[in-house]
């Protein structure tokens, strides 16, 4: 389980750093996180809770996707993939729906969206981008709460 959980302390560094510096991700790492956090989180919890918040999860991430879709596309009237959301946002958003505990997921969620958004702005400020680097910046996130939940005494991201 330990080695899983560093496999998948690894795959975030690499995506944040590649999605950091040229904002192109090697797509292979998003299956592989997915697969690595889902196994931590099948193991911690036994398979029928995992397929259940997994599903909810998707379920979740897929609605939160449709509706971000039709606001893009009718509303701002701009193509959605590629434009407004990046296609490694969205596959790192689906391998993080794996990794928890559906309430778990909720906070870990909001909480790396908004460091996402404040990490951004000194971003834009000192190194002159334009677009948001959401997963790597979410995976500098969770591979710090996932160093913190390592800690002895650290509260279980599994717990319910």
């Amino acid at each position: 389980m330990f080695m899983l959980q560093l496999f998948s302390l690894f795959s975030y560094g690499i995506i944040a750093y590649q999605d950091v510096r040229d904002r192109e991700v090697t797509w292979i790492w998003f299956p592989l996180l997915g697969i690595s956090l889902g196994l931590v989180h099948g193991l911690q919890v036994g398979f029928f809770v995992f397929a259940y918040a997994a599903i909810t999860n998707l379920m979740l991430t897929s609605s939160i996707l449709l509706m971000l879709w039709a606001v893009v596309r009718y509303i701002l009237k701009k193509p959605f993939l590629n434009v407004s959301f990046g296609l490694g946002d969205l596959l790192f958003l689906y391998a993080m729906a794996l990794g928890f505990p559906t309430m778990t997921y909720v906070y870990l969620l909001v909480a790396s969206l908004i460091f996402s958004l404040v990490a951004f702005i000194p971003m834009k400020l000192f190194l002159k981008v334009n677009t948001v680097p959401m997963a790597g910046l979410m995976g500098l996130f969770l591979m710090a709460i996932t160093l913190l939940s390592l800690l002895p005494g650290a509260p279980s991201l599994y717990a319910y």
